[in-house]
């Protein structure tokens, strides 16, 4: 899954949510299960997402939706292997962009 955010220090759960077209409250749920999620909130309470944050809900959404973990197996994984498993999927992200830009190109032929 390609997540399209512009660049910005913050981002609100809505754009977080729409972003992974899951519900925000799947959003909420996962940052009270997962330590490594841990969004900045304002005076009003509202959830404002670093890069980072970002970046954990990345592999939390690959390990959980796409490889099929359950939120136990994937908290696991993270604690036992976190920096090989974010190293990894840093280098299949990298891929799967490039053989999209590849097709395109393709497709432009």
């Amino acid at each position: 899954m390609h997540i399209n955010l512009p660049e910005k220090r913050y981002y609100s759960i809505g754009e977080v949510a729409e972003a992974f077209k899951v519900n925000t409250s799947l959003i909420r749920f996962w940052e009270k299960e997962f330590d490594a999620i841990k969004p900045k909130k304002n005076a009003k309470g509202n959830r404002k997402f670093t890069p980072d944050d970002i970046k954990n809900l990345e592999l939390i959404y690959h390990l959980v939706k796409e490889r099929g973990f359950t939120l136990e197996g994937a908290k696991i994984h993270l604690k036992e292997e976190k920096q090989k498993t974010l190293t990894n999927f840093e280098i299949i992200r990298k891929l799967e962009r490039i053989k999209s830009e590849l097709v395109n190109l393709k497709n432009h032929l």
